[in-house]
């Protein structure tokens, strides 16, 4: 007999069955998710703390008709199983598999690409709009993690709720976790102050001194639950949200299918825009998850029986892994150090230097144009040495903060762009292949790119001396960490890895390590190539460059960022100004295309970066004799 997760093909089953019937659902689709994310990876805690909320949406609304928008939508594994997409879930993060986003290309029931949180309420504000323009009568539904709150966007969105929009119900999944645990004012009006046991404490303690009222303390004890209910609406979460002009139900156990079925159900009738305030356990049925929520948010495989992950298949460093002990090292020598997140302590690895010292590694939430423009007010006449670690990605959010609070400013903040290049399964959501284009284009912004872990040390050491704006770019891939002495890095020097002739290959970061497996390729075919390190984007070692155009006719870049507004394109203008007209330049970097998820080295093969490509795109560039043509 199959189970009730092998008979759904269509959501629309979900409604013929009893409320015992999508517990056993629940349990089912708990077991899957795990089993996968055990052989893949991929985002977990999230996903099994939304589970029956997710059942409870497709047994009240019609999806796609009723459109389900997930913030973030690193929950929507159990939708996309539900949805039809059960039989691929497998290939979940999987190069050419299912996405572990939401993704319009998959199915119908997704409607908007969304890895970045906040995004969710403005989208569904736009598309409730162009409903009731089109004089239609489905439902919007935005699903919001409380994480989302700590975000500007949302804000913004909630003050612009219209007060008349019929069909709009918002679903606040509130866990009480980001991917790490949220911070700021926020999540004091989310607490669940009363299911505290002091809280109880403290109604009994009431209730008792009333009674003691001679003649009517009983009386008016006896009258306690009220009292309590009272003293609940004095300081519940309603009023925040009803000032907004949404109708407030809640707070539900979002664990409970029947309850958060009726509350659907009951909002569905409502006249005015509401907001269903779900209480929900990240990580619910897995003990290991519920636990360490942070550690088994997002994880790599591990063992199905015992939860515990598998060993790291390489034993060289990250280079976050190697950015955050240095940051470490570097705290306890020097108190000046400040450190600022949004939202990101443990994937940057900040986790040990934010226990150590919290007051000098902060956490502002999912706030990335606060984060940027708070790391310039600290900069701003003081002796602090500011270091803001941020997602290459997550920094395209900030960009005006970047430009007019730090940049416009001349103030020194160091960015640590983690997650610089091809960010893997994450996919095209999360892929930090476009900062260079707008960094390059800020006065006073130096940019640099290490190739391994120890120079990313002698760098971050080194920013602070440059006093000026400076990016520290570094991809989330294993690297080497030398034992050496850390030396002093000269703004704008590069460095020649190895000597060639007649061909140079200008690598950037971590390329390098592809440009010298390269060099070993061209010289099977007789060809000597010149590997360059630039190190700096910006400023160029325009000394080291101006010898490479004068030694070498035919010119290679290489990099691990969008071809149109990157090294490439830099080393190209440097050439024209310089009056390199004959110098034959050929830009090797990532096509302009959304590169999609898959393993690292997968997608390197798909935008033929990796080794033997370049050596093929060079070899058929320079070597091969042109064809020739007729003249017309």
């Amino acid at each position: 007999m199959k189970s009730f997760l092998e008979r759904i093909v269509n959501p629309s089953e979900i409604k013929s069955l009893s409320y015992e019937q999508l517990e056993i659902l629940a349990l089912e689709l708990r077991e899957r998710i795990i089993e996968v994310m055990s052989i893949n990876g991929g985002h977990l805690a999230s996903n099994l703390g939304v589970i029956e909320l997710t059942i409870a949406l497709h047994k009240v609304f019609d999806s796609p008709d009723d459109k389900f928008i997930f913030d973030t939508s690193h929950q929507v594994y159990a939708h996309k199983i539900l949805t039809g997409r059960n039989d691929k879930f497998s290939t979940i993060r999987k190069h050419k598999g299912l996405s572990g986003f939401s993704s319009p290309a998959e199915s119908p029931h997704d409607h908007f690409y969304a890895g970045h949180a906040g995004t969710a309420l403005s989208l569904a504000l736009g598309v409730a709009k162009a409903r009731d323009l089109n004089k239609e009568d489905s439902y919007v539904i935005p699903v919001l993690g409380d994480a989302a709150l700590t975000c500007g966007l949302t804000h913004e969105a909630l003050n612009n709720v219209p007060k008349n929009m019929k069909n709009f119900i918002l679903i606040l999944n509130d866990n009480a976790m980001a991917i790490s645990k949220n911070v700021g004012a926020i999540t004091g009006i989310l607490s669940r102050f009363f299911n505290h046991p002091m809280s109880n404490k403290l109604y009994g303690e009431i209730e008792s001194l009333l009674a003691k009222i001679p003649g009517c303390g009983e009386l008016i004890a006896s009258g306690g639950s009220k009292l309590k209910e009272s003293l609940k609406n004095l300081i519940s979460t309603a009023p925040f949200f009803e000032q907004y002009g949404l109708s407030y139900i809640g707070p539900i156990d979002g664990h409970d299918i029947k309850k958060m079925s009726s509350a659907l159900e009951a909002a569905k009738n409502l006249q005015t825009p509401c907001i269903i305030h779900a209480l929900t356990t990240k990580g619910q049925g897995m003990p290991n998850a519920i636990k360490n929520p942070t550690t088994y948010h997002g994880v790599k495989p591990f063992d199905l029986e015992t939860g515990k992950f598998l060993p790291n298949p390489t034993v060289r460093p990250t280079f976050p892994k190697v950015f955050g002990k240095h940051m470490l090292e570097m705290a306890e020598k020097d108190e000046d150090i400040v450190v600022l997140t949004p939202a990101m302590p443990a994937g940057s690895c900040l986790t040990p230097l934010m226990k150590k010292y919290p007051e000098r590694c902060l956490d502002v939430g999912i706030a990335e144009g606060h984060c940027v423009t708070f790391a310039g007010g600290l900069a701003y006449k003081s002796n602090k040495k500011i270091v803001c670690s941020i997602y290459a990605t997550f920094l395209q959010r900030a960009l005006d903060n970047l430009f007019h609070d730090v940049c416009l400013q001349k103030l020194p903040v160091v960015f640590a762009l983690d997650r610089g290049g091809i960010a893997g399964g994450d996919g095209a959501t999360h892929n930090g292949i476009y900062d260079i284009s707008f960094l390059n284009a800020m006065p006073n912004m130096v940019i640099a790119q290490p190739r391994n872990g120890h120079l990313l040390k002698e760098v971050l050491e080194s920013a602070f001396t440059y006093n000026q704006p400076v990016a520290v770019r570094y991809p989330n891939l294993p690297t080497e960490e030398f034992e050496l002495p850390i030396q002093r890095r000269l703004l704008g020097k590069g460095e020649v890895l190895i000597k060639g002739e007649q061909i140079a290959i200008i690598a950037l970061g971590h390329k390098c390590e592809t440009a010298l497996e390269v060099r070993a390729l061209l010289e099977n075919e007789g060809i000597n190539a010149t590997v360059i390190d630039p190190v700096f984007v910006k400023p160029l070692d325009k000394e080291l460059l101006y010898r490479v155009f004068m030694t070498h006719p035919y010119i290679v870049t290489l990099e691990e960022h969008a071809v149109n507004a990157g090294l490439g394109q830099i080393i190209n203008q440097f050439a024209i100004e310089n009056g390199f007209n004959e110098s034959q330049i050929l830009n090797i970097g990532i096509p302009e295309v959304y590169l999609e998820h898959g393993s690292h080295s997968e997608l390197t093969k798909e935008a033929k970066l990796d080794a033997e490509s370049v050596k093929t795109r060079i070899h058929e560039h320079y070597f091969v004799k042109p064809a020739t043509y007729a003249t017309i």
